[in-house]
């Protein structure tokens, strides 16, 4: 897969139009109530503005998988990001394709949970307590050291400023950013914004070039 930039926790169709714009190349929703982020009764108008190329990423928390599967269906859902204690056997009907399996990364070993979920991409965000969204940074290079079978975005804490040094140390397949590129929570920075996809750009092209990406990036 390409190198794939998501911007989380959008909450206004300006933003989603905006961040597609500055060359995401995922929008992410928040369809847990609990977060700052939550998008609410506007789901419909800012995954309506995602234009066609761009995906569409639901994310959620301990929902049962018949109601994250309606959301799906209703929203046409590109992949459904499932972000807090759910377990492996109430989504194996899920197809792989679809399903982004988010790990707090406490240290390498929490990294084992990955085993047990038949996803394709996994997202690896740092330990806090709660569900994402703190601007906690992930432990990034115990994460660059572990391998990884599968491909993984890398959240947690980045922002325009860091996203390179931390492509170059974990060695993401992308990443994945909410907080770092607010003006307030939900609401985000086209400047910041813009920023950022550069930044994180150009670490993967560096990667790439110098050959030190993993196998699956």
């Amino acid at each position: 897969m390409s190198f794939l930039i998501k911007i989380c926790g959008i909450t206004t169709a300006a933003d989603a139009a905006m961040a597609a714009h500055a060359g995401a190349d995922a929008i992410g929703v928040n369809f847990w109530p609990g977060s700052k982020r939550f998008v609410g009764d506007a789901a419909a108008d800012v995954l309506a503005a995602v234009p066609a190329g761009v995906l569409k990423i639901g994310v959620f928390v301990n929902a049962p998988a018949a109601e994250v599967m309606q959301r799906a269906a209703q929203f046409a859902l590109d992949r459904i990001q499932l972000h807090g204690d759910e377990r492996p056997k109430d989504f194996s009907a899920v197809p792989r394709a679809m399903l982004v399996r988010a790990i707090r990364v406490r240290d390498a070993t929490s990294l084992v949970e990955a085993a047990l979920w038949d996803a394709d991409l996994f997202l690896y965000d740092a330990f806090v307590a709660g569900f994402g969204g703190g601007g906690v940074v992930a432990p990034w290079a115990e994460i660059g050291a572990a391998p990884a079978a599968r491909p993984f975005l890398l959240a947690g804490g980045l922002d325009e400023h860091n996203v390179g040094q931390a492509v170059a140390i974990a060695r993401p397949a992308g990443v994945d950013v909410a907080s770092g590129v607010e003006s307030a929570p939900g609401r985000k920075d086209p400047a910041r914004v813009i920023a950022f996809v550069r930044a994180a750009r150009a670490a993967a092209d560096l990667l790439l070039r110098a050959g030190s990406g993993r196998p699956h990036s």
